[in-house]
């Protein structure tokens, strides 16, 4: 008969057999897989590189699919090298009548032409577009399948030249709306006619894009084809290495295209296609994606070089083996920072960022902002990696505003006042944890052309000593504008401006409020706008805004990325561009339109320094800060180094399982001894009742 002392062993031999974590999220046969834990907070939207301009999506596309170049994983400043082709592109630079003229006269180019050749031998993933009775899915066939996965039948072929024009092709199909049409039917010759002839043709469904010319884009042989774009195009280089010139094959339109497909979300928006390091086996956003190593894939090498501080950090102790070192990368849904977190902690992730919430956890400041990795975080051997990233954060001008803009002496100082005032070092140090640095112009460190000193203009050097001026001088500044201790004299009343801002959290709040102390120390009330970011957008279209803060990551990491933000032709309210304060100066325009095509060198830095000089005075922004990424990394992930540019660099990353199970085996123990007092107080109370 069972008693309680058969409730004792069974306890005890729970116990003995708990040998593994009891809360693992991930299946137990999973447990020693040479897999990368990862997360994600918002669905990716688009998956198709023709219609993906998020980088959360990136990171899945550039998975699979590979662009003609790819960013070197570990030198910096960033650099560009081959991904798919076998050597950087051809260019060849033409006049007006075609002939080629020498690239030492190229500033003469009307048109230049890339060729590129790409890679023998590459496969893409197995897939059943490649499979061709899969074409045309009969509907008794198409009842039997629910995703991807239930169609069997899968085949593959070599990568070639042509499905790469395929792709840039249906960059001007009006059916996807691709994001950069617009941008790239200024430079590529053709593309713009191509998406006039598609759009009066008023196609509903499937577009066979095969017979259709594009004029500056042709198939040269089976492995090389060449773009012909506008003028002169030196960025266009770093467009090459973006998801939108990838390769496409036409079977996957094709396939994709069925009525009985489309209807179950069975698209190429939601099942890529291409010959990456890994193929997405799971797509179910409401819960996880995972990405399994492509058995396709071709031979792709780990660097071989990199900077001096790669070797001492280990991240050439893998250099020229083969890629890539992962077999499979799991991400769940975590919306929320702290479960993700907690789960980091107990080694169900292999790395993290730092959110506020997290930041006294993780770091400690010490004296002068100097920030290191907390003790309780070294003593699991967790790493702290930083970067600068590629993104600056300002506060515009309009200045086409009679009271801020404008380009009078007065103005200038009014303008200027305002930027000492604002302290953003404070800023950074309060809401940020001081993960970010004062920006002094537009262009971050690590993009070339950046400007490693002060602004004059809200800095001064005292004994060597870079600070902030003052706020009697900003006062002495306002003054000399007109606004004697903040006071307009039209109205006899402190100055009144207008702030448009998108933070309208109740978290935004308290940042708001020091905004607005920053302007009372010249006096001056600020009027904080709430607004959508629709709404924002419409109102600096109209230019019917006087400050409003934004900010801007680079596509790519050239300086003309940063600066066309202010070339007067790309004004937002006269061409709908980019230059959302509306700065006009013509002198910067010309060193601009100089700069913008030059290759970096000393000739082109010494035109930025002047274009940055002009900025400064003239303030169009504050120019607020740069953040700075920290990142988290366990012990055993390996061949980590931030990258702000490139989003295939899973391929690069390695895991050693074994010693991942320890850790999580080790921080995931379960506390027995409540139960047991539990169970020996069950056990008590049943020997008291029989005793009765």
């Amino acid at each position: 008969m069972f008693n309680y002392k058969h409730i004792v062993w069974v306890f005890l031999l729970l116990l003995s057999a708990c040998t593994e974590p009891w809360n693992n999220p991930y299946p137990a046969s999973d447990r020693f897989d040479n897999t990368l834990y990862n997360s994600f907070r918002d669905r990716p939207k688009h998956l198709d590189p023709a219609r993906s301009y998020s980088s959360n999506e990136w990171t899945f596309i550039q998975s699979v699919y590979e662009t003609p170049l790819q960013y070197h994983y570990l030198k910096r400043p960033y650099t560009l090298i081959p991904g798919v082709l076998t050597h950087m592109p051809e260019v060849h630079y033409y006049d007006d009548t075609g002939t080629e003229i020498d690239a030492k006269n190229k500033q003469d180019a009307v048109f230049s032409e890339y060729i590129l050749q790409i890679k023998q031998g590459v496969m893409y993933q197995n897939h059943p577009a490649f499979v061709k009775s899969n074409l045309t899915l009969s509907d008794d066939e198409l009842t039997q399948i629910n995703a991807l996965g239930d169609i069997t039948q899968t085949a593959t072929r070599e990568l070639v030249a042509s499905d790469f024009v395929h792709q840039i092709k249906r960059l001007a199909n009006p059916l996807l709306h691709s994001p950069i049409f617009s941008l790239m039917a200024e430079r590529i010759v053709g593309l713009s006619e191509l998406n006039t002839t598609l759009t009066n043709e008023k196609h509903k469904g499937f577009v066979d894009l095969e017979p259709y010319h594009l004029e500056g884009v042709k198939v040269l042989d089976k492995y090389r084809y060449s773009i012909k774009v506008k003028g002169i195009q030196e960025q266009f280089l770093y467009w090459l290495a973006m998801p939108f010139f990838t390769a496409v094959p036409p079977e996957a339109d094709r396939f994709y295209s069925q009525a009985g497909l489309i209807d179950k979300n069975i698209i190429l928006d939601w099942y890529p296609v291409g010959t990456g390091p890994f193929q997405l086996s799971v797509n179910n956003p409401n819960k996880e994606m995972i990405l399994e190593r492509n058995l396709n894939f071709h031979g792709e090498y780990y660097p071989k070089f990199g900077q001096k501080s790669d070797i001492e950090n280990g991240l050439l102790l893998d250099q020229g083996k083969k890629l890539p070192f992962l077999n499979k990368v799991h991400f769940l849904l975590e919306k929320e920072t702290t479960p993700y977190w907690n789960k980091f902690l107990q080694g169900y992730y292999d790395q993290s960022g730092i959110s506020s919430d997290n930041f006294d956890q993780a770091i400690e400041v010490r004296e002068k902002g100097k920030t290191i990795l907390a003790d309780r975080m070294s003593n699991k051997n967790i790493r702290l990696l930083t970067s600068d990233s590629t993104s600056i954060y300002y506060t515009a001008f309009n200045m086409l505003d009679s009271v801020v803009g404008g380009y009078s002496e007065s103005a200038k100082k009014l303008r200027q006042a305002i930027s000492i005032a604002i302290n953003e070092e404070e800023s950074i140090s309060i809401f940020r944890n001081g993960r970010g640095r004062v920006a002094h112009g537009p262009i971050p460190a690590g993009i070339f052309g950046h400007i490693d000193d002060y602004n004059p203009f809200v800095y001064e050097k005292i004994n060597g000593v870079v600070k902030r001026k003052d706020i009697a001088q900003a006062k002495d500044l306002l003054a000399q504008a007109g606004y004697g201790d903040g006071i307009d004299p039209k109205t006899n009343k402190p100055l009144v401006l207008y702030f448009d801002t998108t933070a309208t959290d109740a978290d935004d709040q308290s940042n708001l409020d020091w905004i607005r102390k920053q302007f009372k120390k010249l006096g001056i009330q600020l009027v904080v706008r709430p607004s959508s970011y629709n709404r924002l957008q419409d109102k600096m279209s109209k230019g019917q805004t006087q400050l409003f803060g934004l900010g801007w990551n680079a596509d790519y990491p050239d300086p003309e990325n940063f600066l066309f933000m202010l070339y007067g032709k790309n004004s937002k309210v006269e061409t709908g561009g980019e230059n959302a304060s509306n700065y006009q100066n013509s002198s910067f325009d010309a060193l601009f339109e100089k700069m913008k095509n030059m290759p970096n060198s000393t000739e082109r830095q010494a035109v930025i320094n002047k274009m940055v000089l002009i900025l400064r005075e003239d303030a169009p922004w504050i120019w607020g800060f740069i953040p700075k990424s920290y990142g988290l990394y366990h012990e055993w992930l390996t061949n980590s180094k931030p990258h702000a540019m490139a989003r295939n660099t899973l391929k690069y990353l390695r895991i050693n399982p074994k010693i991942r199970d320890e850790f999580r085996t080790k921080n995931n123990q379960v506390v027995w001894w409540p139960m047991l007092i539990l169970v020996l107080i069950f056990v008590g109370l049943i020997y008291r009742f029989r005793t009765q």
